[in-house]
């Protein structure tokens, strides 16, 4: 039985990696985590400067999940480069970088110094708000994710992930305008806008008023997504959303995903990554798949 996966040219040994935003860039689960057994690691959001992310609060617990508002908080690519890579390096799994910006020149900055790095693959988070557009996020038109997607290409030395974003109407069309801009692989959902009132201060519970829904309440949403996303281009596909155990993970593969990314669940079970590793494994010997590809969009 064979569980390594290859992603946009990149082997992993397995398909499994965490949410950007859940896991830090690694250190912080260390002492919980066994980080070689994980098929890749990808880090927190990061941008060309320094961001001090939204006021506090800005998490919220939800009906099976919960809301964050957190807004990006990151280093800046400096101490990043300086500090966060190093670390990963020492273990024996994929380095996946997430990068967020506020305009097209603050990724294709971000990109083009991580071109020498050693790491893996770029993940381009493109649900960040587009600051010259008016806010709106480069992930809801088309058009921009299209062109997003050409201009970071341009200067990545590694297979660019266009991450999509489900707060639009039409996620095939999304997935089409990055396969076209020359996305390497696509990953999805990210979370999904929600707004959480406390009805005895009547309040927004959120400084920010609104926060991205994650966690179980959002899975059955990104399965529909990844299937839908995986029926309508041709690169590979890393499913996310609302994974907390092996069953939710294997859905997500039958869906058309290629690999798959645990968040939220990461919060409440610091194991869980392992424990959806040893599950697909059974899985596959339990009804005789040799390789995880076998798996891939088998559910038609």
């Amino acid at each position: 039985m064979n569980m390594s996966v290859n992603i946009a040219g990149v082997e992993w040994k397995n398909p499994v990696t965490v949410a950007s935003g859940t896991f830090g860039s690694g250190a912080e689960f260390d002492a919980f985590v066994d980080l070689n057994r994980l098929g890749a690691v990808t880090t927190k959001g990061v941008a060309n400067i320094p961001w001090a992310g939204n006021p506090t609060p800005r998490v919220a617990e939800t009906c099976g999940g919960m809301m964050n508002a957190v807004g990006l908080q990151n280093p800046g690519i400096d101490l990043f480069c300086k500090r966060d890579i190093p670390f990963l390096r020492q273990y024996d799994t994929k380095i996946i970088v997430n990068v967020c910006g506020k305009s097209t020149e603050d990724y294709c900055e971000v990109v083009e110094r991580l071109a020498d790095e050693d790491i893996d693959m770029m993940e381009i988070n493109i649900s960040c708000p587009n600051v010259k557009e008016g806010g709106i996020a480069f992930g809801q038109n088309p058009k921009a994710a299209e062109e997003i997607t050409k201009a970071v290409k341009k200067y990545a030395k590694q297979p660019v992930i266009m991450k999509l974003s489900p707060n639009v109407t039409d996620i095939g069309e999304m997935a089409k305008a990055v396969e076209a801009g020359g996305a390497d692989a696509i990953s999805l959902i990210n979370t999904i806008t929600g707004m959480k009132i406390d009805i005895h201060r009547r309040q927004f519970v959120l400084a920010n008023r609104t926060g991205g829904v994650s966690g179980p309440a959002i899975h059955p949403i990104a399965v529909r997504m990844v299937y839908q996303a995986a029926n309508a281009v041709q690169v590979p596909i890393i499913g996310m959303g609302g994974i907390s155990c092996a069953e939710d993970a294997i859905e997500m593969i039958l869906a058309g995903a290629s690999a798959i990314s645990v968040g939220t669940a990461n919060f409440h079970n610091p194991a869980v990554t392992m424990e959806i590793v040893d599950g697909i494994a059974e899985y596959m010997e339990k009804y005789g798949f040799q390789t995880v590809k076998e798996m891939v969009g088998l559910v038609k």
